[in-house]
């Protein structure tokens, strides 16, 4: 089967040549029973090429399920994938069977595998060596003939090197690779998908489907898109119900389009020259974040030891001397005496802590873990241990905030 017709039959738009190569491969590797890992941003439609996958394989007829491993409480994963036998745990009313189980024969696909507990992964990988499962809460072995397909949006090499996901389980799935690529790599294909969704929904909302002008598109394809296809998606709907004239010009579109710049996190591709990467990765926000951080702090050490050198400048700023108090305050240090001059200043340097010294510089760690620790303590004081509004303060799941509670052995 051709590429064009897999589109046609599974409604993928685009002709880029990233996208027609992650296809072709996708419909080589078909036929075969070799587990494949889908990369790619969240958005980006990881998922249809795994029915593609399953759809043209021996296995079409048999079942075929997804499951969210980013969603399944930690607790509750094993038994979700594996089955457990009655009595294994508190509200274990009677025997399951997993998910291993019941497709047995046909395809599972594991959405977000980077967010397995590092005991289901040891499990999973028994099952894609030996294709052996035990259920919770028993001794007996089962075995099962399931295909894997997994996804993930994260860097499974980095959380390899963090120790956070297996490294034999990360080459026993990556042995066919596919990466689809993000939106914003494909900018001849955005206006195509736009005008495929403007019509949809003017078809849904029986309106007419809106135009945009020549400077409109070009906005839309400059646009990085850091949700991808399904935020494409969206800003389309959201034009076709609220957009009062039809053709759509470049300062209407932009009222839809979230403001995008430098200084926010999701583009830190275009600051450190790794663009294409997955940037909603923990650690890639929190070196961002420290960065930033550190930069905000030199500068105020800065303003700091020139009060101390020159102390005519708080005659000449009062307000430079409430800066400095403001960042006492924030970072619990003692503040600086400052001497009013009565007449030409002497040649002096202040020092901290009744010091002398021709230069101050304090260097502060930089230790991503510590740094990672001391932000969740800080939410949870914040938020008096209340871990959903901690997490989404911070920026990550709960769940992940569970797991790093453990991790860094952090009472609440």
């Amino acid at each position: 089967m051709d590429i064009q017709s897999i589109k046609n039959r599974f409604g993928i738009i685009g002709n880029s040549p990233s996208l027609n190569y992650s296809l072709q491969v996708a419909v080589q590797v078909a036929n075969t029973d070799l587990t494949v890992l889908i990369m790619g941003e969240s958005g980006v439609g990881k998922e249809a090429f795994s029915l593609i996958i399953h759809s043209l394989s021996n296995r079409k007829h048999n079942p075929f399920i997804a499951v969210n491993c980013g969603a399944i409480p930690e607790g509750t994963i094993d038994s979700e994938l594996f089955g457990h036998e009655k009595g294994s745990f508190t509200g274990a009313v009677d025997s399951r069977k997993g998910y291993f189980e019941t497709v047995n024969g046909g395809t599972i696909f594991l959405d977000e595998i980077g967010e397995l507990p590092l005991g289901t992964q040891a499990r999973l990988l028994r099952v894609l060596e030996a294709g052996e499962y035990i259920r919770v809460g028993s001794s007996k072995v089962q075995k099962t003939d399931v295909r894997v397909i997994a996804a993930t949006n994260k860097d499974l090499l980095d959380l390899v090197h963090n120790g956070k996901f297996r490294e034999d389980l990360y080459y026993r799935l990556s042995t066919v690779p596919i990466r689809v690529p993000a939106l914003r790599d494909r900018k001849e294909d955005i206006h195509l998908l736009f005008r495929k969704f403007a019509g949809d929904f003017a078809d849904k909302y029986k309106a007419a489907p809106i135009q945009l002008d020549d400077e409109a598109k070009q906005l839309l394809i400059n646009y990085p898109w850091p949700g991808n296809i399904r935020e494409l998606k969206n800003i389309a709907e959201q034009i076709s119900v609220l957009s009062q004239d039809k053709q759509v010009s470049s300062k209407d579109l932009s009222r839809f389009l979230q403001p995008y710049n430098n200084n926010r996190l999701p583009v830190l591709a275009h600051v450190n020259g790794a663009a294409g990467q997955d940037f909603a990765n923990e650690r890639e926000i929190l070196y961002k974040l420290f960065f930033d951080m550190k930069k905000d702090v030199t500068e105020l050490k800065r303003m700091f030891v020139d009060v101390l050198q020159n102390p005519n400048l708080v005659s000449q700023n009062p307000a430079f001397i409430n800066e400095i108090k403001e960042w006492k305050a924030q970072e619990s240090l003692p503040t600086p005496m400052i001497v009013q001059p009565t007449g030409p200043p002497a040649p002096m340097t202040y020092g901290m802590n009744d010091e002398i010294h021709d230069h101050v510089e304090v260097e502060e760690s930089l230790n991503i873990m510590d740094k990672e620790k001391e932000l969740i303590i800080k939410a949870l004081k914040k938020h008096r241990s209340k871990r959903k509004d901690a997490a989404l303060d911070l920026g990550i799941s709960e769940r992940t905030l569970y797991r790093k509670l453990k991790e860094y052995d952090i009472e609440e």
